[in-house]
């Protein structure tokens, strides 16, 4: 713990075994009380692979649901768990672990209930391997969302995000997107209800084993992003009415 707050990493995993113990062997234990990993019906072994590790909660769906349906599971899970702050954390190794304990301090001395780690601040997407149009449609997406919902964050993109419960406990995220939208979705429901956003620099590494979506469904979460920042000034602008801001 950290000034009395229950730390809970959760980790939506698919296909994850060749990085999985990377990943968890840098999650500074000192702070944080307990890990869940959910796995979305993984055709390897990474719930092998988890259990051998020790991780306290293995979840495995039994059927693969999508990205923000192991979202649902892992959040709901770490309220079930009483977690004061919940920190999502890729095991596929992309995003270091070693952040944790900066964006945990952040959140426990009262500064952001919500911190996101941006690989887009101080240069770290490109070096890292972010492919080039990835980085086009990140920067272009990002500024129409600035301008939608009236932010000045540097992307709305990455995985690697914290949040405290009293976050947790009023965005309705079962409501959102079982896809890739998911992460977008609840970004929105969190500005809309007025909650602060920190953002800390994050290194990033692109490599074979690292999770990614193709092409095909960038564009698709492309366009769903799209759809959710018009969704959101049409509410404010009382023009429309989206269950995603109930």
């Amino acid at each position: 713990m950290l000034k009395g707050k229950k730390i809970v990493v959760v980790m939506p995993a698919y296909n994850a075994a060749q990085t999985l113990e990377k990943t968890y062997r840098e999650v500074p234990a000192d702070i944080v009380d307990e890990v869940i990993l959910v796995d979305d019906c993984s055709s390897d072994e990474t719930v092998d692979v988890a259990r051998s590790l020790g991780i306290q909660h293995v979840i495995r769906h039994e059927k693969n649901k999508g990205y923000g349906a192991n979202q649902k599971t892992c959040y709901s899970k770490a309220l079930e768990l009483g977690a004061d702050i919940v920190i999502m954390l890729h095991p596929d190794y992309q995003y270091t672990p070693l952040l944790i304990e900066s964006i945990s301090y952040m959140m426990v001395n009262g500064l952001y209930p919500v911190v996101l780690a941006s690989r887009i601040l101080g240069n770290g997407a490109l070096k890292g391997g972010m492919p080039h149009y990835k980085y086009f449609f990140n920067r272009c997406l990002t500024w129409f969302q600035n301008v939608m919902v009236g932010q000045k964050l540097s992307e709305y993109h990455t995985g690697y995000r914290a949040f405290t419960r009293e976050v947790l406990e009023k965005v309705a995220f079962m409501r959102n997107s079982d896809d890739f939208v998911f992460d977008n979705q609840m970004l929105a429901q969190i500005i809309y209800a007025d909650f602060d956003i920190g953002e800390i620099t994050c290194p990033t590494k692109y490599f074979p084993e690292a999770s990614s979506i193709n092409f095909r469904r960038s564009c698709r979460y492309g366009l769903g992003v799209l759809r959710t920042s018009v969704q959101f000034r049409l509410q404010k602008w009382h023009l429309g009415r989206f269950d995603i801001f109930r």
